[in-house]
């Protein structure tokens, strides 16, 4: 298994993980975690949020991708 891969999987979800800290909390919001949020929840978002929403997309999507990668090159 390449080495350069581990550690572009590590840098992943330590982005990951910082952009998710940076999101702000709202108060009832937990309830999205079981299903009860859908995706027009989002409509109400502005600026930094967004943002961060669509980077909290893009980072999971390419740590999902190099999960895969290294399950197939091992």
């Amino acid at each position: 298994m390449p080495i350069w891969l581990m550690v572009i999987q590590i840098i992943i979800s330590l982005l990951l993980i910082i952009v998710v800290l940076f999101q702000t909390r709202k108060e009832g919001a937990g309830g999205g975690i079981f299903g009860g949020g859908t995706f027009a929840d989002h409509r109400g978002r502005k600026g930094k949020e967004v943002l961060l929403l669509k980077l909290t997309t893009a980072i999971a999507t390419l740590f999902i991708v190099s999960s895969v990668l290294i399950s197939i090159l091992k």
